[in-house]
């Protein structure tokens, strides 16, 4: 009978199930190494900044230019104070708080006048209108109408030099009744408090000075009507909004001795110099009443 040798190369199919690997499923299928997985992630981090990228790059690239106050009416004056305000206190103004603000809060400045500092006395003049001279130039103390230290208009700038630029502007207003200087610079205030005890209409200074001169009383606001806010910004760019120290220092000054005479409409605001506003806001109609 013959006999046939089983090929030691061939397998039978009891062999061919066996797994080589027996701590291994074979009925899965192989996962591809976790490093393309990494780099594709990379990749769509790359991609989701590069959009971030593409969205900040275009909220700051919104168009804003920077416009004379005078060309902007009181109601877009006002809100770019009180975004402002907002912006520094990290507050947020109820609709019903905005409604105590009033365009009348504001100084709307002739369009024929510029804004340089020559011209501040002629929109002080506008401002008080036929009682200017009364208000403004008389020398003379009135007992229980106009008390020594009270002036009617109080300029505030970013420093002594900018204060005493604006100061010669006023001059016009000032030969019978002298401006009292409000800043530190080479001015103690045992001078100051010297100065205040004599009439003053006008008086031009820092905010820190000014704080100050109020909290020992030497400084009276009972008279005040108009704050002149100095909008001027220095060779950096920095303003009285934002110029760092010196704007906390005129929040801490509004918020504790002009806010409150502001909403009830015993003190005006007037923005004097270029601020910045959007192109929406700049062409932006104004609301028309239905009364």
């Amino acid at each position: 009978m013959a006999t046939f040798k089983q090929n030691p190369k061939k397998r039978n199919r009891h062999e061919f199930n066996k797994n080589p690997n027996p701590s291994k499923n074979p009925n899965t299928i192989p996962l591809k190494s976790k490093r393309p997985n990494k780099k594709k992630k990379s990749q769509n981090n790359e991609e989701d900044n590069e959009i971030e990228k593409s969205k900040s790059k275009s909220k700051s690239t919104t168009p804003c230019r920077v416009v004379s106050a005078a060309d902007l009416s009181a109601s877009q004056q006002l809100r770019f104070f009180t975004e402002r305000f907002e912006s520094a206190n990290s507050f947020k103004f109820s609709s019903l708080e905005l409604e105590s603000f009033k365009d009348s809060c504001v100084v709307e400045q002739s369009q024929g006048l510029e804004e340089d500092s020559e011209a501040l006395s002629k929109h002080m003049k506008r401002a008080f209108g036929k009682s200017w001279k009364e208000v403004l130039c008389d020398g003379k103390l009135a007992e229980g109408e106009v008390d020594p230290g009270n002036p009617a208009v109080l300029v505030i700038s970013t420093s002594a030099l900018r204060s005493l630029e604006l100061l010669r502007s006023l001059r016009p207003l000032t030969s019978e009744c002298r401006a009292a200087k409000l800043f530190a610079k080479h001015m103690k205030v045992e001078e100051q408090v010297s100065s205040l005890k004599s009439r003053v209409n006008i008086a031009s200074g820092t905010p820190s000075r000014i704080k100050k001169l109020i909290e020992i009383d030497a400084l009276g606001l009972s008279r005040l009507a108009v704050l002149v806010l100095d909008m001027h910004t220095d060779a950096k760019g920095y303003s009285l909004f934002t110029l760092p120290q010196v704007s906390g220092e005129f929040w801490d000054l509004y918020n504790s001795y002009f806010h409150q005479k502001l909403v009830k409409g015993d003190l005006r605001i007037c923005l004097y110099g270029p601020i910045p506003c959007s192109n929406e806001e700049k062409d932006a109609p104004e609301p028309v009443d239905d009364e």
